[in-house]
């Protein structure tokens, strides 16, 4: 497997703690699975790979890995229920979560990779992790996405960065200088994405939030009055609650949307939306596009769902099998109201007063990047519905695809049979 300038130094580094702060698709992944099949290389030695949870952890690099140590005909046993790889020198390579760390405790490890660290607690590896690394072993890499100033990732970086620390080292890395991602899908991403937003997943950018969630929402820019007839075909974006149950509707232009209407129902539920949806527009095709948890919950007798509900009136309805992450979601409402090339394609009518008012009162809770919910007034119920339908239609994320494996030099062997 080839490696770019960047990622080699990464892996040559001979810091006991050595820290990756790369824009997506930078090539995390890549220098993850190269980086633990070197220390497993060497007989005996357990090296583990964590991030933020067992699932991901599997979605990440399993088959990857797995497909790459089969090749290099270095296996002797799979377990796929426990993602643990047993090599033919006796040393295992296992994929475990953070999200319940207490239970990565007592076993004495010789390399750990922490990946996706930005959404890890800082408490995972210092108070569980750290001390399973014994003085020989070979440490710690830690890799991730900027995900604002003031968390476990950022502070990791500032102490790579401190000359004092002298078994760490870090390092700040752009999309680009992976390799991995063309010219044309970086130009695509900045087309798609809000400039702050850019700089902090493509440009690895450590940016200060102010508290402010939707921060791209200019009253005067994007509240606008809707002209026109009613289209034929309108698309609602749902957020199922009892108190208030709340959903947005909006045009699809040429460009993006333009929302020109809200239904707020209070002490409300799924049959009664569907019903006004139907009164206020009794002969529209009707898309909505509603929280994923719809598909389960139960908001009637007879066991009906949600989304069964919405389908039973005839809407069709659009959602992904698992929720994408908030950050997404945000991050697609801000992009399409302002994107780094300054294109606004995300307007509302100024008869929306319920959204346009939780767009410039949501806030982070203080300290974090967590919305806040659940406050006196709750402002998330609108963001919700809005961020279901847009994340679904305008995602800021797309397959790309890598440039081709070639041969995989590591420093102690290639191809090496036991």
């Amino acid at each position: 497997m080839p490696l770019s300038l960047p990622q080699k130094t990464v892996c040559d580094d001979g810091h006991r703690f050595r820290v990756g702060v790369c824009g997506r698709r930078w090539g995390k992944s890549h220098v993850a699975i190269r980086e633990l099949a070197r220390f497993a290389s060497k007989p005996n030695q357990m090296v583990w790979y964590v991030s933020p949870s067992y699932r991901m952890s599997r979605q990440i690099i399993w088959d990857k890995l797995k497909n790459k140590l089969i090749e290099l005909r270095w296996v002797k046993k799979i377990n796929e229920s426990d993602l643990r790889i047993e090599l033919k020198n006796n040393s295992v390579i296992a994929l475990r979560g953070a999200d319940n760390f207490d239970s990565l405790r007592g076993v004495g490890l010789d390399f750990l990779v922490l990946d996706e660290v930005q959404d890890i607690d800082s408490k995972a590896f210092t108070e569980v992790l750290r001390p399973t690394l014994s003085d020989r072993s070979g440490g710690c890499l830690f890799l991730g996405t900027p995900k604002g100033v003031g968390n476990f990732l950022y502070d990791l970086y500032q102490r790579g960065q401190d000359a004092t620390e002298t078994q760490w080292a870090s390092w700040q890395y752009t999309t680009e200088s992976g390799g991995m991602v063309p010219a044309e899908e970086l130009e695509s991403a900045r087309r798609d994405l809000d400039a702050r937003t850019y700089e902090q997943e493509y440009c690895a950018t450590f940016i200060t939030h102010s508290g402010l969630i939707y921060y791209n929402f200019d009253r005067a820019t994007h509240v606008k009055k809707f002209e026109g007839p009613v289209p034929k075909t309108i698309y609602v974006g749902a957020d199922f609650n009892v108190s208030p149950t709340t959903c947005v509707i909006a045009h699809r232009t040429d460009q993006g949307l333009h929302v020109f209407d809200e239904i707020v129902m209070f002490g409300s539920n799924t049959d009664e939306l569907a019903q006004e949806i139907r009164n206020r527009y009794p002969t529209q095709q009707v898309v909505v596009f509603p929280d994923p948890a719809g598909a389960a919950a139960k908001t009637s007798a007879g066991g009906r769902t949600d989304i069964s509900i919405l389908q039973n009136a005839g809407f069709t309805v659009k959602f992904r099998r698992s929720h994408p992450r908030v950050r997404d979601r945000i991050n697609a409402v801000n992009s399409l109201f302002q994107n780094s090339l300054g294109e606004h394609r995300l307007f509302v009518d100024p008869k929306c007063k319920n959204w346009i008012e939780c767009l410039e009162k949501h806030q982070y809770r203080e300290g974090t990047q967590i919305p806040e919910k659940n406050g006196n007034p709750d402002y998330s119920h609108a963001n919700d519905a809005a961020g279901y339908m847009i994340e679904f239609l305008f995602p800021i994320t797309r397959d790309v695809e890598l440039q081709e494996a070639g041969t995989w030099n590591l420093a102690t062997s290639t191809k090496r049979t036991y």
